[in-house]
């Protein structure tokens, strides 16, 4: 013990004259010097290089949480992220959310998107399946079935197309489509705002609850149904928590917002006259709130008790925040990110889901939403 004191000192005393820098190990016990930890001199330069670029403005701390460092241990692949949600096994409360179908990327991103959900336990709506009503030609862009295993799958259509169904008596093409892609259900996308501002859009005849209501007496098959980008207000939630949904997704403001994007197709007297329009709509928080209250009033009434949260939450930060504000059974659906990385490779979207299971991971330990 006196020679490694005696040790110590003298590299001390070398430090302080020559300045030669020693790493020290956290626990002397063993060893003075750490000698394993060999990026520590390239680290610490880091450190010193990044120093005065790493200040946190206080404005742009993030307020909903509180973050407690203490009582927790980092997160080894523990399996409590896993839930059981429209019936099925999740991995981690993420819904790949509809986006755009019929392109020639199709086949490669809804591949991709399936290899995702069936390898991390996630679940996924396709995208517009309009044109597989009239035609099999892009059939196979979509039968993604066999990459998502027992995954929840759900096919998508709007409620124009359905409203029409209905009213010319060929609702069995729902059927024909549904059992084509062996989806679990429907998803219902009601889209107003779009189709008003669609150069090709659809006229409704009727309300679109009313569609609803006559699809869920007519369809034997689970049905979803989401805005596409500007979410829903009170009435209209109240509305469809009435029903017997399998869920309710929010698709609320703050994503993809598909009436900017109709007005951006737009003539330029068109985006003059109507570029507010796509600025009404209501956050997927608000959303939240308003669901709770509902929650409260109407108790046991409520006949849909499931929702996805979407619209505007663009990481896992958000999502986290979401579903734990929320009182009912839920998932976080996002759209833009996964097409961002499913596009090429599936690693890139293998890592990307990594990364953002992982952020979870952390989100569950040390963070308490406010």
């Amino acid at each position: 013990m006196a020679k490694m004191v005696i040790l110590y000192v003298f590299l001390v005393l070398l430090t302080a004259n020559f300045g030669y820098p020693i790493i020290f190990m956290a626990n002397p016990v063993n060893n003075i010097m750490d000698i394993t930890d060999t990026n520590a001199s390239e680290r610490k330069k880091d450190h010193i290089d990044f120093a005065f670029k790493s200040k946190v403005p206080i404005k742009d701390i993030d307020t909903r949480f509180q973050y407690e460092p203490l009582l927790a241990a980092h997160p080894l692949g523990e399996k409590s992220l896993h839930l059981t949600f429209l019936q099925k096994d999740f991995g981690a409360p993420i819904w790949v959310s509809s986006m755009t179908g019929g392109t020639e990327k199709a086949s490669t991103i809804n591949k991709n998107l399936a290899l995702a959900c069936g390898e991390f336990k996630l679940g996924m709506g396709l995208g517009s399946c309009r044109q597989l009503l009239f035609t099999d030609e892009y059939l196979s862009d979509f039968q993604v079935r066999k990459y998502l295993n027992d995954q929840p799958l759900y096919a998508n259509l709007g409620i124009a197309q359905l409203e029409d169904l209905l009213e010319n008596g060929q609702i069995y093409k729902v059927n024909t489509l549904l059992e084509k892609l062996e989806a679990d259900g429907l998803i219902i996308h009601v889209n107003p705002m779009q189709e008003w501002l669609q150069p090709e859009g659809d006229r409704f005849k009727k309300p679109p609850i009313e569609t609803i209501s006559r699809l869920l007496d007519t369809l034997n098959s689970k049905i979803i149904v989401k805005e596409v980008g500007q979410g829903m207000g009170p009435e209209s939630l109240r509305a469809l928590f009435s029903l017997p949904l399998e869920a309710i997704e929010f698709a609320a403001s703050g994503g993809t917002n598909f009436a900017l994007l109709e007005i951006l197709r737009s003539s330029p007297i068109i985006k003059d006259n109507y570029s507010k329009l796509a600025l009404l709509g209501h956050s997927a928080e608000e959303m939240v709130f308003w669901t709770n209250q509902i929650l409260d009033e109407m108790g046991d009434d409520i006949k849909c008790r499931q929702v996805i949260i979407s619209g505007g939450v663009s990481d896992f930060l958000d999502g986290h925040y979401l579903i734990q504000k929320v009182k009912l059974p839920s998932i976080y659906g996002q759209a833009s990110g996964f097409l961002k990385y499913a596009q090429d490779s599936y690693s890139i979207l293998q890592e990307y889901i990594n990364l953002q299971i992982k952020g979870l991971f952390l989100a569950k330990s040390y963070l308490k939403v406010k």
